[in-house]
């Protein structure tokens, strides 16, 4: 299940989340965080949908459906972090995949900033994995991210928040695009070739997506990090230049290629 917000343009957010859960082959149900009018150019307006109603969202699929795996994406605001937190807690859900968002691509904000402590201390603790990129990395480490021991020490950090392990994603960074895999014990980097396009919208939520498919379908935490860099590398790869500002990346590209 993806715990997010929605956007309309349908590059990145509960609709990417859904894509990913699909070509991979597994069945997504969805808890809608938030309502964003959103292109690719920018978000221009945000709705935030009432806690009871998230609340009412993630009981309503736990109770018939049943949820493998979660994972989380925009949450706006603390309250919120708190509600879907405590419903976390609550159904025992531990396949849990934290995407910290913050930013949109197109670099309007998607987390208050109040809201930044309830992630490090209600939600973190209760992941299987977080997935930040570089500058989310950073806000929650409390240190600056220049180099590949930055990117370690980042890590570690997070870990100590008491998360199971940790992918501080490198694409924010030159050359190529290796993430830092950390879960308290050993360090593994991913890394890959790095594409000339900027049609990048939704890689966030989809790798966190791709993850969280994998941790459902019972593989490891190292190997559903490996299952995640290479579908977004793939689906990056085989992206499509639409609207004006960031293209979303192919979710489907296994199965039918653009025109």
């Amino acid at each position: 299940m993806t715990i997010a917000g929605s956007d309309s343009g349908g590059g990145a957010g509960i609709q990417a989340d859904l894509k990913t859960f699909s070509a991979l082959g597994v069945y997504g149900a969805s808890t809608l965080t938030a309502i964003t009018a959103q292109n690719t150019v920018a978000v221009t307006a945000v709705h935030e949908l009432p806690t009871d109603l998230i609340a009412a969202q993630i009981d309503a699929v736990v109770t018939d459906i049943g949820i493998d795996a979660a994972k989380t994406g925009m949450l706006s605001s603390s309250s919120i972090v708190r509600a879907v937190a405590a419903e976390i807690q609550r159904h025992g859900i531990e396949k849990l995949v934290v995407d910290p968002v913050m930013v949109a691509k197109s670099g309007d904000p998607l987390l208050q900033q109040e809201a930044v402590d309830s992630v490090r201390n209600s939600l973190v603790p209760l992941a299987a994995l977080v997935t930040p990129n570089v500058p989310e990395a950073e806000t929650l480490a409390g240190r600056e991210i220049e180099t590949d021991e930055d990117m370690r020490e980042a890590a570690r950090r997070i870990i100590g928040m008491g998360a199971g392990a940790v992918v501080v994603k490198g694409g924010h960074r030159d050359g190529p695009a290796t993430d830092v895999f950390y879960d308290g014990s050993y360090f593994t980097e991913f890394s890959s070739e790095r594409f000339d396009t900027v049609n990048t919208h939704g890689t966030g939520c989809t790798f966190a997506s791709a993850a969280a498919a994998g941790l459902a379908q019972g593989k490891s935490v190292l190997d559903a990090v490996a299952q995640a860099k290479e579908f977004v590398t793939e689906a990056i790869r085989h992206s499509y230049p639409l609207g004006q500002g960031h293209g979303p990346v192919h979710h489907f590209y296994r199965y039918w290629s653009y025109p």
